[in-house]
Parts: structure tokens; C-alpha cells; sequence
């Protein structure tokens, strides 16, 4: 059984948070919430909180148990880009995007033995 939890159109680049995701895959849930909180990356907050949320869901959706549960998957997509524009000089405008990312936590019950 596996809970899943997703953030969307979270806005910071998908490669910043891609960073922070790659630290807690595979890991014990309490020991990823304890290396997002060390971590000094703006990403590391929005992560944490799907990271709860996914608990959150296993705890009550499936009658898990929090202390077993593990990161099984953990992956950013790529969400829509705001793109806005910046003046330069002589008249010109240069285009800026704003990049969005699409963060997903999912957790399962370890193996027993």
C-alpha cells in the first residue's frame, strides 16, 4: 500500500527543488523531515509539507504506521511558466521566466524482516 501527495504550480524552478528532493528518496520519513530542516534551501520548506501531507494521508487514508514508512518515490515535473518581461536598453525588452514545479512525495510501508 503506498499514499501519495502532490503540490502544484509550486512556484520555485523545478531544478532548485529537484536538489532537495534527491536528499530524502529512499529514506525514513523521520529522517528526511530532520535533513529538511537542516537544509538551508528555500525549496526544502514546500517539500517538507507535501512530505507531512503524504504522512497525513498514509496515517489516515490506509491505517498506516508513521514510524515504518518510507520515501518510496519522490520526483518534480515541470509545471507552467509565467513569462514576463523585463526593459533593456535602446527600446529592447528581454523575455524572464518564471518557472513552476509540480512536487510529488509517495510513501510506503517497509518490509517487515
Amino acid at each position: 500500500m503506498q499514499a501519495k501527495a502532490m503540490a502544484k504550480s509550486v512556484r520555485i524552478a523545478p531544478r532548485k527543488v529537484r536538489l532537495v528532493v534527491d536528499l530524502i528518496r529512499g529514506k525514513n520519513v523521520g529522517e528526511a523531515i530532520a535533513i529538511l530542516r537542516h537544509t538551508q534551501r528555500g525549496a526544502s520548506l514546500p517539500v517538507e509539507k507535501v512530505l507531512r501531507s503524504a504522512v497525513a494521508n498514509a496515517e489516515h487514508n490506509y491505517e498506516m504506521d508513521t514510524d515504518n514508512l518510507i520515501i518510496s518515490e519522490a520526483f518534480v515535473n515541470e509545471g507552467a511558466t509565467l513569462k514576463r518581461f523585463r526593459p533593456r536598453a535602446q527600446g529592447r525588452a528581454s523575455q524572464i521566466n518564471k518557472r513552476t514545479s509540480h512536487i510529488t512525495v509517495v510513501v510506503t510501508e517497509k518490509k517487515e524482516g
